[in-house]
């Protein structure tokens, strides 16, 4: 069949290459990396342009943070609606309402409307912002179904997403500082409109949809749905990704109060890049390798050592010995972030992936929103070093989480072998 990845093929030459010869694969990656590059300007965009209006950081950061909050819990909403309906459907008019959102609330902050107008305008903002990456994953699972592909195809997307954090706050402050202030938004809008319709327009590599999954995996005609969340793997999987949140927006925080405290601000983006460096060079590795130990394993072990790498951030006073330990750090993520969107393949049947990978999603979201919240108090009130507790609580939570409840994690069929093309048969490690 033309639009499969054979196991044996995938065996034998793991990796990148063979995962962008998958059929139809660019068909859908192109327009996805549009679509998805504008949800990093989002952030700053807000704050940049609402602390230029307001002259306060504190209500930019407020503003921008109610649109993180509404984001992680529509997000799910609108994976389950794609799941049942189809991405296209749901695409489609979600990447209108937020242009229409985003272009309010630049209006408004422009006319220097009150507060609680801005926090108005950013619920919608971030309730419907196109949910592109769990899109594209959840495209990757249907056409990779069973295959040891998907765990390169999860590393893609993490490299995916950590260049686009990397490129678009750079733009969006470029455009805020260098052109006007509601620039970054605008081009925010405008390439989400763009980006999202072209995506939309993908219909042929749509995962399936319109039938209702069980929790082991089978299917049946439209009707009643339980939600991916009622599967206990994806919510271990999304109170495991609050920890990976902390260390983004712990980090974010206090690499800043750092830098401030040492008199040295510009250093704070060369230490934010040594740890998103990290990040990507780990992600491009662990897409690399044909892995023999199973993902639940792999987890752990990831979520581990995160955990002792964060343990040292609170007693290091130096730029060159930070910016080495954040690099450790941005290492150690990967290998967890990745490993855990590639165990919703064999945990979630494929009509609730979306949904699934939207909740992983906007746990890191609500994750980050609280670590920037706390680690920004913390710092204020006791100094940069104790903001650095923030990624080492939140990782060391989720490793005992993962820990204590690691038999949830479980295949919906505890042993699978999976079968492509003809007279090939691999088994696959599940632990």
């Amino acid at each position: 069949m033309a639009s499969t990845v054979t196991t044996s093929d995938a065996v034998e030459r793991p990796g990148y290459g063979q995962l962008l010869r998958t059929p139809g694969a660019w068909s859908f990656l192109l327009p996805g990396f549009a679509a998805r590059q504008p949800f990093a300007m989002l952030t700053i965009g807000i704050v940049l342009l609402v602390q230029h209006t307001t002259g306060s950081y504190g209500s930019a950061g407020a503003v921008a943070a109610f649109t993180g909050v509404s984001m992680a819990l529509f997000a799910p909403q609108s994976g389950k609606l794609a799941d049942r309906f189809g991405q296209r459907a749901v695409l489609v008019p979600g990447v209108l309402v937020h242009t229409a959102s985003v272009s309010a609330l630049t209006a408004l902050a422009l006319a220097d409307a009150p507060l609680w107008a801005l926090f108005a305008a950013a619920v919608p903002t971030g309730a419907s912002v196109p949910q592109v990456g769990p899109m594209v994953r959840a495209r990757w699972a249907a056409r990779l179904e069973g295959s040891p592909l998907m765990s390169t195809a999860a590393a893609f997307e993490s490299v995916t997403d950590e260049f686009t954090f990397v490129v678009g706050p750079v733009l969006a402050t470029a455009l805020c500082t260098g052109v006007h202030p509601a620039a970054g938004l605008i081009a925010e809008a405008s390439l989400t409109l763009a980006g999202g319709l072209l995506f939309a327009a993908q219909r042929r590599t749509q995962p399936p949809y319109g039938l209702a999954g069980d929790a082991d995996g089978g299917t049946h005609a439209r009707g009643e749905r339980a939600s991916a969340l009622s599967i206990p793997g994806v919510r271990v999987l999304a109170v495991a990704f609050l920890g990976i949140g902390s260390v983004f927006g712990g980090m974010q925080v206090s690499l800043t109060a750092f830098t401030e405290e040492i008199g040295n601000p510009g250093a704070n983006g060369l230490l934010y890049g040594l740890f998103a460096a990290g990040n990507m060079l780990a992600g491009i590795a662990v897409g690399a390798i044909a892995w023999k130990i199973g993902p639940r394993r792999r987890l752990v072990a990831g979520y581990a050592a995160l955990t002792v790498a964060t343990s040292l951030l609170w007693s290091v006073h130096s730029v060159a010995l930070l910016g080495a330990l954040g690099l450790v750090v941005g290492l150690c993520i990967a290998p967890a972030l990745i490993t855990g969107y590639t165990l919703v393949e064999t945990l979630v049947p494929a009509t609730a992936r979306t949904e699934a990978f939207t909740w992983l999603t906007g746990a890191v979201a609500l994750g980050q929103a609280a670590a920037v919240t706390v680690a920004g108090r913390l710092a204020d009130g006791y100094g940069a070093s104790a903001g650095f507790l923030v990624p080492l609580g939140g990782t060391a939570l989720a490793l005992v989480t993962l820990v204590a409840l690691r038999s949830r994690l479980a295949p919906r069929t505890a042993a699978r072998t999976v079968a492509r093309g003809v007279g090939h048969r691999v088994p696959v490690t599940v632990d």
